[in-house]
């Protein structure tokens, strides 16, 4: 059975996405249809969709400045991967996705959205580093960010950053990983928040800017 979402029906929301909308609609559409039965997100999730999958996702791109490229690591159902392609189409977005049913799953998304600036990869970090590189690497729920410095840095360009979306302990995150992020040249990491729509709760994001002086990691 499908749950409400109680965000459903906002007229708020075309204003927070803009001219992204009937894309992000449509793909919430496509989420709610096969999520579950995919193996996406779980049965509760249909319910909340908007507040904790989309404009947290969407959240994000306040972030971004003027980056060209950008790397989802771990894309998986796209979030907040085609998200951000559907927003900033100036981006070139790649879909970084090791699973073969959820590489599946994001050429039929790309598809039903027509995304132009979106290509896909399917491929762990460490399969790519020295080969593919971006301005800017998201990741959602991926790893700690003890192992994500690490993947992330041969991906990010020296003076590209890091954002990660992360929840309420983002800021313990931060301190045990301190270590890591030196190790692998991450510089001020730092907490911002960001939100696409009053009265919902604001995305928690750990960015780092890869230094530029950083050693090329393989």
């Amino acid at each position: 059975m499908e749950l409400t979402d109680p965000l459903d029906g906002d007229a708020r929301l075309a204003d927070a996405f803009g001219s992204a909308w009937p894309a992000v609609q449509r793909f919430h559409r496509l989420l709610v249809d096969e999520g579950p039965v995919r193996g996406l997100i779980g049965p509760r999730e249909t319910g909340r969709l908007w507040e904790r999958h989309l404009l947290n996702s969407g959240a994000v791109v306040d972030q971004l400045g003027g980056v060209a490229t950008l790397i989802d690591l771990g894309s998986g159902a796209g979030l907040p991967g085609v998200v951000i392609a559907a927003m900033v189409p100036a981006v070139r977005v790649t879909l970084l996705e090791p699973m073969a049913r959820r590489v599946a799953w994001l050429e039929h998304v790309v598809t039903e959205l027509g995304l132009p600036n979106v290509d896909i990869v399917r491929a762990r970090a460490e399969e790519v580093a020295g080969r593919l590189r971006a301005d800017a690497l998201t990741a959602r729920a991926v790893a700690p960010l003890e192992k994500l410095y690490g993947w992330a840095a041969p991906l990010v360009v020296p003076g590209g950053q890091l954002l990660a979306l992360k929840g309420t302990r983002a800021g313990d995150e931060m301190v045990s990983a301190r270590e890591s992020a030196a190790r692998f040249g991450w510089e001020d990491p730092m907490i911002v928040t960001s939100s696409l729509l009053d009265g919902v709760e604001p995305t928690t994001i750990v960015r780092a800017v890869r230094a530029a002086g950083a050693r090329r990691v393989r």
